[in-house]
């Protein structure tokens, strides 16, 4: 087979594998939650809870993405992945129990671990092994292409089903999702050598760098959280005449389809730290807009600005950890994710509890747009003062 056709096939199953393991496994769940709290009784609080188990079942895969080094195990973790978000998604039809649906919901963040670190991990090794570009725009256009498939699912296939057959739905979706995914992603190359010959070396950032980096997308994490878990109730809860809160995520999700893309032609004329400032900028304002004003086109504008950049910020932090370590991507991408990771858990939990408190998620989205703030101070610093390498040689004449 020719590489061309092998490293579209090879993409292809990335995006696809994001779709089933990240989309489906995690954001079904956001379009589920009225309908939920609507026909199986899920209180508020309970519902914050099932997203913060969810995260954390995502920041535990990342702590194992994190610390393993086998190639051929993370291969094997990757298809293994595939198989729990097709089982825990149909399962969460089958029970009433908060309980069980915490268990379920913490399983299938193990799946959106092992789709977003260990397959872009795997993706990006089968580029670098095979001497293409190591850039995953197109790879991680699965992650906003995941919010559009599961708005538009749910939004016109699903409209006559109950929450169960919902789940049930969404089960069949991601097993179609997987065939492919799992078919079109070689074994990797355990070679430590390109198909060129050259040999791939690591070029470690200084410590500093990597410090305010975690902090920022620790910051980007509780935005991401709270916005994508609650956004679509907070809505509905400022118009509940109109209902526009699956229409405002079919929007993020639309946005962030192209983003990735958009964000590595970005990359290319003005390096990473920049491009993450501005992206960074670009989100606080998309989180701020829906709080300006109750008109639903300062929700559509928000989702768009969000949609655009939360994404584009993921896949610009973990292509950067890859080209860091190309030949263990998932070392410094496991550990990013932790931070993200551990925002995920704590903000959906807290936001239910203020949510709780207050009637509404409005304080919860105060919370989340200063926390993206501190993330561009954060950003804001490595741009202008932090170098990048830890070896002073690699930040010479550096586009990074």
């Amino acid at each position: 087979m020719p590489s061309s056709i092998q490293r579209i096939q090879v993409i292809i199953a990335g995006v696809l594998s994001l779709l089933a393991m990240v989309g489906v496994a995690r954001f079904a769940y956001t379009p589920l939650l009225p309908i939920m709290q609507d026909q199986a009784n899920l209180s508020i609080v309970a519902g914050g809870w099932l997203a913060a188990s969810n995260y954390f079942g995502y920041f535990v895969g990342a702590m194992v993405a994190a610390s393993i080094t086998n190639l051929s195990l993370k291969d094997s973790l990757y298809r293994l992945g595939m198989i729990l978000a097709v089982t825990t998604t149909v399962a969460m039809g089958f029970t009433e129990s908060v309980w069980l649906w915490s268990v379920l919901r913490f399983v299938s963040g193990l799946a959106s671990a092992c789709g977003l670190l260990i397959g872009s991990g795997l993706v990006m090794h089968w580029l670098i092994s095979h001497d293409y570009r190591p850039e995953l725009g197109i790879h991680f256009a699965g992650l906003g292409g995941g919010i559009l498939l599961v708005s538009v699912f749910a939004e016109f296939v699903l409209d006559n089903l109950d929450w169960q057959q919902q789940w049930y739905a969404f089960s069949a979706l991601a097993l179609f999702l997987c065939i492919p995914a799992w078919l079109w992603l070689p074994r990797p190359n355990l070679t430590g050598r390109s198909q060129g010959g050259e040999t791939l070396f690591d070029t470690p950032p200084s410590k500093a760098f990597f410090n305010l980096l975690m902090l920022a997308y620790f910051c980007a994490g509780v935005g991401f959280a709270v916005i994508t878990t609650f956004i679509i109730a907070h809505i509905n809860q400022l118009n509940p005449s109109i209902q526009d809160g699956n229409l405002t995520f079919l929007l993020l999700g639309l946005s962030a389809m192209p983003a990735c893309f958009v964000w590595d032609r970005i990359v290319r004329h003005t390096g990473f730290v920049k491009a993450l400032s501005w992206a960074f900028a670009l989100q606080l304002i998309g989180a701020m807009l829906p709080l300006l004003h109750e008109a639903p086109i300062y929700a559509y504008a928000g989702a768009i600005l969000f949609g655009g950049t939360f994404v584009g910020i993921v896949s610009m932090v973990l292509t950067m950890a890859g080209r860091f370590y190309p030949n263990k991507p998932a070392k410094m991408m496991g550990k990013m994710t932790l931070s993200y990771g551990a925002a995920q858990i704590l903000a959906p939990a807290l936001a239910s509890v203020l949510g709780d408190w207050t009637g509404s998620y409005l304080s919860s989205f105060y919370l989340s747009a200063a926390i993206l703030a501190i993330g561009l101070i954060a950003m804001l610093t490595i741009q202008w003062w932090v170098p990048v390498f830890a070896d002073a040689r690699h930040n010479e004449g550096r586009h990074f």
